[in-house]
């Protein structure tokens, strides 16, 4: 039986971590150094205070079981806690967990939970509300955008009152990963009972994270409080955070200018220019483990020949996507995000279909029967700013093979019920993984009802290989999985990865000790204080 804790865990990571990670890592040193949890402590810091963050992406929802936006997931990591915390040197590190065992055969986890955890309602965590709570994300009926991750497991019971034993009917390398909050969390046992709790958690708090729910003000702001009863001693630093929604960039820089906002994510290269001859302000840029990609959904006619697929990946110039929508503060990709791509990724040179080459692009569509083109759809998000100079450069690409594209845009809680229900169409997508091949592929391509499979895709060669790659431990034996994988991937075209967008933050120079975690979530936040 293997046996792990928080601190071998810590000891591990950075083993493990890959080059490319590594590398990345290196632009933000605090990070790379500091495996602690929601980023490094910080020395001599000010408690009290209330920061003001400026964000143009209002999440559609706060609940963390059923609302799978990224946006949501940005700030509900702060409110909401899971058995381990994606760390960043890619290892599953406790967090309401405090040491696990795992079985000879690996079926069977056993985790001890972390003592003295109190939810924001007052009453004291136990495995009854552990065990409850992953019970509820895992089936199907529940609609947890999470439930495919938890596909292999048979059982989540209570061992005794800070005990909980999973047990699974195949082998999953990536389960600790998992457990973690992008969807779901521990909340108190029972909480989903009343039919009317799926409304009230969106505008309640009951997790356990370091700060409290107090507003939600749609198309306004998000007001979190500190977590007086929060178990780690003097987390959070801040007594309050306030994440104002705000309708562009213009507003934006105002806001920041006009010192109504004191910390903000960029995303366009010409504000970061502009930001930069303000005074009092310090621009931070940091590693990524999002993408930005095209999404091919087979349920459209055109889109269901492989053909088609092919052709558009070849028209596609992924670099003047990335200039045009970016500049700089990007990274162009073949099959991985570019934070796990020498430690997951596909060799660059070895990946299919990438263009541009229009000639080829044109025979196949040719040989689709499109010799002549045709008309579609491309849907974007509101608020995604990215997206409006990507949509005129991918128009001006495919045009060149006589493919139309008519630009819609879409506001995000609309895009996030057509990916739910399968109903992806041509679109943009914009997305930051854990940092584990099996929870960035699984879920999103594996045929249901084991995955979500949200383009229609329905290969079973790639389904078969993300079975393999998940039950398989050996490092190097999974990467081969997952390589063969990426070429099935990348020659069948469900997806075109574009970049990995670099993170960009601008804060005031009072905001001491931010760190911006590579998935784009706000747990560094948690660390954050503020100095006069």
């Amino acid at each position: 039986m293997t046996f792990l804790n928080a601190n071998s865990m810590r000891r591990m990571g950075k083993k493990l971590l890959g080059a490319t990670m590594l590398s990345l890592l290196a632009l933000s040193p605090s990070i790379a150094d500091d495996p602690s949890l929601y980023g490094p402590a910080a020395e001599n810091a000010v408690s009290g205070g209330r920061l003001n963050m400026g964000l143009l992406l209002e999440p559609p929802g706060f609940d963390p079981f059923h609302q799978a936006a990224d946006a949501r997931i940005r700030l509900s990591v702060l409110v909401y806690q899971g058995l381990f915390y994606e760390g960043v040197n890619g290892q599953a590190i406790p967090l309401l967990a405090e040491s696990y065992e795992i079985s000879e055969d690996g079926l069977v986890y056993t985790i001890k939970l972390r003592q003295g955890v109190k939810f924001h309602t007052g009453g004291e965590m136990t495995a009854k509300d552990a065990a409850y709570s992953y019970n509820y994300i895992r089936n199907p009926d529940n609609g947890s955008p999470g439930a495919g991750d938890f596909s292999i497991v048979s059982d989540v019971e209570v061992v005794d009152d800070y005990t909980i034993r999973f047990t699974l009917t195949a082998k999953n390398a990536a389960l600790p990963m998992a457990l973690g909050n992008k969807y779901g969390a521990v909340v108190p046992a029972g909480y989903f009972d009343d039919e009317n709790s799926k409304n009230r958690i969106n505008t309640e708090s009951v997790g356990t994270g370091p700060f409290k729910l107090v507003e939600f003000v749609p198309n306004s702001h998000v007001a979190l409080e500190r977590h007086e009863e929060y178990w780690e001693a003097g987390i959070p630093y801040l007594d309050a955070i306030d994440f104002t929604i705000l309708p562009n960039s213009s507003s934006m820089l105002v806001a920041l200018q006009n010192k109504r906002v004191d910390l903000v994510p960029l995303s366009r290269p010409q504000d970061v220019q502009q930001v930069s001859s303000f005074p009092g302000l310090t621009i931070e840029r940091w590693p990524s483990l999002a993408q930005t990609a095209i999404d091919l959904g087979s349920e459209l006619e055109q889109l269901s020949d492989v053909r088609v697929r092919q052709a558009i990946s070849l028209a596609v110039d992924k670099n003047e996507i990335l200039q045009a929508s970016v500049g700089e503060y990007g990274t162009v990709l073949g099959t991985m995000v570019s934070g796990m791509q020498d430690t997951w990724g596909l060799p660059l040179d070895e990946v299919p279909m990438q263009g541009p080459d229009i000639e080829k692009a044109k025979a196949l569509l040719a040989e689709a029967g499109y010799r002549d083109g045709f008309s579609m759809t491309l849907t974007t998000i509101n608020g995604f700013d990215w997206m409006d100079p990507a949509s005129v450069t991918l128009q001006e690409q495919l045009a060149k093979i006589g493919i139309t594209l008519d630009i819609q845009r879409v506001d995000l809680g609309v895009w996030v019920n057509n990916f739910r229900s399968s109903e992806m169409g041509f679109t943009f997508n914009d997305w930051a993984t854990q940092p584990d091949p099996n929870l960035l592929f699984y879920r999103h391509f594996h045929k249901k009802p084991d995955g979500a499979d949200f383009r229609n895709w329905n290969n079973d060669e790639a389904s078969t290989l993300l079975d393999e790659g998940r039950a398989e431990s050996d490092p190097a034996k999974r990467r081969d999985i997952y390589n063969r994988f990426q070429v099935v991937l990348a020659e069948t075209v469900p997806t075109i990865m574009l970049y990995s967008p670099d993170h960009v933050t601008v804060r005031s120079d009072k905001v001491k000790n931010f760190t911006q975690h590579p998935t784009g979530w706000y747990f560094g936040l948690a660390r954050t204080y503020i100095s006069e």
